[in-house]
């Protein structure tokens, strides 16, 4: 066994990080690159709550707050559920990896596919309402939201391939400046006896009904329901427990407590200042905005709520870049999706899954059109649906373990949030949940494709079984030249250290040009004369890759026990652009050998330096 040693840089001298911890996350930094998605999700939470309970007027806006206190209970079961699945499943996945395990493969397939849908839609929605949030305060570039839209998601895109550190350093500071302003509004609204100012809402029509007063259960249900947005993201932590660095699951679990309680917290003071200061909805005026009114007045302070707010909606798209490609190279490692999402960047990247959810994105946001409205009637169904699945099979789990107090919890939270996904998708469905409804089976349906796939492959290789003793086989290198230069000396050196037999194939054409410079070849061949048989394949189309190809095919007929190896040799200018010059020979011969025969294809390059290139 031959060791290779090299020298060490004068910037190795630091202790070798073997397993890439400094491009891992810590508690703190964790909670900044996962959590942006629940954070920004008061922007939007309380809202949708008061919107529904807005249909019973200003007796139904009463029941803001124990409607919130019940969205509070259930995050805080979430949270607690979520912090044993990150002790009991250290590798990441999160609901996947408890469905999977407790409650069958088809119900982790599920599990899945409802976080790969929450994920995409999560940054979709999240660019969608932040660019929003920066037309309405800029009304001029309306028009422009679109080329706005993709451009924040490329920048995102650009900080997440640097690494999941990177990416928390970016923003750990916009999340910090959101948490403390929220914190603050609450803080001084809570001394406040009346609102400061309602300039914000003045002008806006109100959307509270007039003349409705019964509250029943469906629309304490409805309002139940549509409050849960605020709890998407809360499983991302648990997701990327792999991004962490040691103790992993001990610092994953420190952010999620934290992730609970500041959500919780923000949650529950904003409904109290809602109650407080008897706000009603109104077109066109988000709800936060006018709790920033009501407690700061029409200042400075309003406008960086306002600012805050926008940013950490725009950035929060952030937690599915940390959660969803951790997610699809445990699909990756299960053979559900292509292994290629199971490598891994040199800085802990898993590249392949940041651009995939980058170009999907995309592709939703064209689609829609920029518009939030299109969207959001989609986001909330698939977290809900990995919640339940999460917390049934976290049933079991302590079932198994015979701690029932804890079963019991888990059991309370997949009920609650079971009927959150099932009054959502009701209400919602002619608003495009149906989209969701018919996706989640598809994607399903396409992991077990690429499953079977794996599997036939894996049956034809014999993965895992013990192959029969290597033997030698005759060998035969075949080299396809075009003329004599220091590329055709370097590739029959190659082939005949690779060979038993070496032979040089050039393709004729009909026409007199061709013959004329077939001739010079045979020729020049005859007065080098390299000890290798030069082989003339005439076409009559002006084709090279076929003739070869069919050349290989009657050796394999007069000769079928012989490898063949075709060595294609190419060149490789030095600049990037000189590539473009390149007459593709080479990548020809390649695909028709590969497509029509089983021989061995091997591309020969031959760098040029920038001094051989004549600069």
């Amino acid at each position: 066994m031959t060791v290779l040693t090299s020298k060490a840089s004068p910037a190795a001298e630091e202790p070798p990080d073997t397993h890439g911890e400094r491009h891992r996350l810590t508690a703190l930094s964790g909670l900044a690159a996962l959590s942006l998605d629940a954070m920004a999700s008061v922007a939007y939470g309380p809202e949708a709550i008061v919107l529904v309970l807005a249909a019973a007027g200003g007796h139904g806006l009463g029941f803001t707050l124990p409607v919130t206190l019940a969205i509070a209970g259930l995050l805080a079961v979430l949270v607690a559920s979520y912090r044993q699945v990150i002790a009991a499943f250290p590798d990441g996945g999160g609901s996947y990896a408890v469905a999977e395990r407790y409650l069958g493969r088809r119900a982790g397939l599920v599990a899945a596919a409802s976080l790969v849908l929450d994920y995409v839609l999560n940054v979709a929605v999240a660019v969608t309402a932040g660019v929003a949030a920066l037309t309405s305060a800029f009304p001029g570039l309306y028009d422009q939201r679109l080329p706005i839209g993709l451009g924040v998601l490329v920048l995102i895109t650009a900080v997440n391939l640097r690494g999941i550190v990177e990416s928390a350093r970016v923003f750990i500071a916009p999340t910090a400046v959101f948490v403390l302003a929220i914190l603050t509004l609450i803080a001084v609204g809570l001394f406040r006896a009346g609102p400061v100012s309602t300039a914000t809402a003045e002008g806006h029509a109100a959307v509270l009904a007039d003349d409705a007063t019964t509250v029943g259960a469906l629309l304490l249900l409805k309002a139940f329901a549509s409050g849960c947005s605020a709890l998407t993201g809360v499983e991302a932590i648990a997701n990327a427990v792999p991004s962490f660095r040691e103790p992993r699951a001990k610092r994953a679990q420190y952010a999620e407590f934290a992730l609970g309680a500041l959500l919780g917290t923000m949650l529950i003071g904003l409904s109290v200042l809602i109650s407080r200061f008897g706000l009603q909805p109104v077109e066109g005026v988000t709800v936060l905005a006018q709790l920033a009114d009501a407690s700061f007045g029409h200042n400075g302070a309003f406008y960086v709520i306002q600012f805050a707010t926008m940013i950490l909606l725009a950035l929060s798209a952030n937690t599915s870049f940390g959660g969803l490609p951790v997610l699809l190279k445990l699909l990756a490692r299960d053979n559900y999706l292509p292994h290629v999402f199971a490598l891994k960047a040199d800085r802990q990247v898993h590249r392949h899954g940041v651009l995939a959810l980058a170009l999907v994105a995309a592709a939703l946001l064209v689609l829609s059109g920029g518009h939030t409205n299109t969207l959001v009637p989609l986001f909330a169904i698939g977290v809900f649906v990995g919640f339940t699945l999460a917390q049934t099979g976290m049933v079991l789990h302590w079932r198994a373990a015979g701690q029932w107090a804890k079963a019991l919890l888990n059991g309370l939270g997949a009920l609650l949030t079971g009927a959150a996904a099932l009054v959502v998708t009701a209400m919602k469905f002619h608003d495009g949940a149906w989209l969701i409804v018919l996706a989640l089976p598809l994607l399903v349906l396409g992991f077990e494709t690429v499953q079977r796939a794996y599997g036939r492959i894996g049956e034809r290789l014999g993965l895992g079984q013990v192959p029969a003793a290597p033997h030698r086989d005759r060998s035969l290198v075949i080299v396809p030249v075009g003329g004599l230069s220091k590329l055709t000396g370097e590739a029959l050196n190659a082939a005949v250290s690779l060979g038993d037999d070496v032979r040089a194939v050039t393709v004729t054409h009909l026409e007199p040009e061709d013959r004329e410079a077939a001739a010079r070849l045979r020729r020049d061949w005859e007065r080098w004369n390299p000890g290798v048989e030069l082989v003339e394949l005439t076409a009559e189309h002006r084709t090279v890759g076929r003739p070869v190809a069919s050349y290989v095919r009657k050796i394999h007929a007069y000769h079928p026990g012989t490898r063949v190896t075709v060595l294609i040799p190419e060149v490789e200018p030095a600049r990037l652009w000189q590539r473009m010059l390149q007459n593709q020979r080479g990548a020809v011969i390649a695909h028709a050998v590969r497509k029509e025969t089983d021989a061995v294809v091997c591309r020969l390059r031959f760098r040029l330096s920038a001094g051989q290139d004549g600069k």
